[in-house]
C-alpha cells in the first residue's frame, strides 16, 4: 500500500531529525504535519519557513505545517514518524495513545534505549498505545546531510509488510534509498548502540589520533553491539548492514555526529556537565552508555568499549584512563561465537 497525494503524513518531534524527515516525506508532494512541543515553536516555523534552533539555514517546502496539536496529528495521519529524544518518549507516546488507534502506523526513528527499564522503543509503544502496526527506521542518516540531499540510504525494519510499503512510499527518492527488513531488535539496538562507539572515536579524533584507531574501535564496537545485540534477540546479520556497520562508519566519522562532537570535546578537557549545557539537541549515547552498561552487567557480557565509556562519563574517570583501558583489553581470538541468552 503506497501513500496517496492526498494523504497527510504526521512527524512528531521538531528537533534536526524530525525535520529533516519531514522535509523528506513532502518531496512527493504530500501534506507534512510536523509536530512541536510548543505553539510559539510551531508558529515561528509556519512564519519564517526555518527551523533555525535545530535546522539551519534549510527551508521548509509550502506543504510542510508545523502544528502544537497532537491530537490533531493522529486524527488527520494514518502514518506517522515518531522522532522523539529517548528521555522524553514514553511521556510522548502516552499521549499519543490516547489519540490513535490499531489502524494507525507508527515508524519511530529514535536511536536510544530506555534508562531503568533497559526496553527499546518500539516496546514503550506498545506499552503506551494500542499500535501494532509499528516499525523502526534506522541507517546512516546524518540530518543535514540528508537534508542537503546527500544520497544516502535507511532500513526500515517491522514484522508488518505495510509498515515498510507506507514508509517506503513516504520517503523513498532518488537521494535517499528505503530498504526493508523484519529485525527491529536488531535495528534498533544498532541504532543505539553506535552511539556509544561515537563517544569513543569523538575522544580518538579529539586527540587527533589516526585511521588506524578509529578501525580499531569500529571493528572491536561492531563486535560490542553484535554480543549485545543478539544478547536481546536481535538477528546477526542486521549488525553488518544499514542500520549497524553503515550507521556506525557515520557516525564514528562525522563532526556532525553530537556523539562525535560530545567525545571530541571531553578529550579537549571540558567536562559532560558543561557540554550537556551548552548543547540543544541531545547526545543520545551519553544516556544508552548507562543503560547498555547496567543491562550487560545483569546479563554477565563482557563489553569492555562500554565499560570504558561508562568510567569516562559516570565514574570519573578520565581520557588518558580510557585509552590505558581500551587498549589494556586482553585480546585472544577476533571472533567468537554469539548466542542468545
Amino acid at each position: 500500500m503506497g501513500t496517496k497525494r492526498d494523504e497527510t503524513i504526521g512527524v512528531v518531534g521538531a528537533g534536526s531529525w524530525g525535520t529533516t524527515l519531514a522535509v523528506v516525506a513532502c518531496e512527493h508532494g504530500t501534506k507534512t504535519l510536523l509536530h512541536c512541543r510548543k505553539e510559539e515553536v510551531a508558529k515561528e516555523l509556519n512564519e519564517t519557513r526555518l527551523n533555525q534552533t535545530y535546522l539551519p539555514d534549510i527551508r521548509l517546502p509550502s506543504n510542510l505545517e508545523a502544528t502544537a496539536d497532537l491530537q490533531r496529528v493522529a486524527e488527520t495521519c494514518q502514518f506517522i514518524l515518531f522522532v522523539v529524544p529517548s528521555h522524553g518518549f514514553r511521556a510522548t507516546a502516552r499521549v499519543l495513545g490516547g489519540y490513535v488507534t490499531g489502524q494507525h502506523i507508527v515508524v519511530h526513528a529514535t536511536k536510544g534505549i530506555e534508562q531503568g527499564t533497559h526496553k527499546r522503543m518500539s516496546e514503550v509503544l506498545r506499552e503506551e498505545t494500542c499500535l501494532r502496526k509499528i516499525g523502526v527506521l534506522s541507517g546512516p542518516n546524518l540530518a543535514r546531510e540528508l537534508a542537503q540531499h546527500h544520497p544516502t540510504g535507511t532500513l526500515v525494519a517491522s514484522a508488518y509488510d505495510e509498515v515498510f510499503a507506507r514508509a517506503h512510499a513516504a520517503l523513498h527518492t532518488d537521494y535517499f534509498r528505503v530498504y526493508g527488513g523484519r529485525d527491529v531488535v536488531g535495528a534498533e539496538v544498532a541504532g543505539a548502540f553506535k552511539n556509544i562507539v561515537a563517544l569513543a572515536a569523538g575522544v580518538a579524533a579529539g586527540l587527533k589520533l589516526g585511521e588506524n584507531t578509529k578501525a580499531l574501535l569500529l571493528t572491536r564496537g561492531l563486535s560490542e553491539m553484535a554480543r549485545f545485540g543478539v544478547s536481546m534477540g536481535g538477528e546477526l546479520m542486521t549488525f553488518g548492514g544499514m542500520a549497524g556497520m553503515g550507521d556506525l562508519i557515520a557516525t564514528c566519522s562525522s563532526p556532525l555526529s553530537r556523539n562525535h562532537q560530545v567525545g571530541a570535546r571531553l578529550a579537549a578537557g571540558e567536562s559532560l556537565a558543561k557540554i550537556q549545557s551548552e548543547m540543544q539537541m541531545v547526545a543520545e549515547g551519553v544516556k544508552t552508555t548507562r543503560a547498555v552498561h547496567e543491562y550487560a552487567r545483569e546479563k554477565g557480557l563482557d563489553l569492555p568499549i562500554v565499560a570504558a565509556v561508562h568510567r569516562l562519563l559516570y565514574e570519573g574517570g578520565d581520557v588518558p584512563t580510557l585509552l590505558r583501558d581500551l587498549m589494556s583489553i586482553p585480546t585472544g581470538r577476533e571472533f567468537v561465537a554469539l548466542s542468545a541468552n
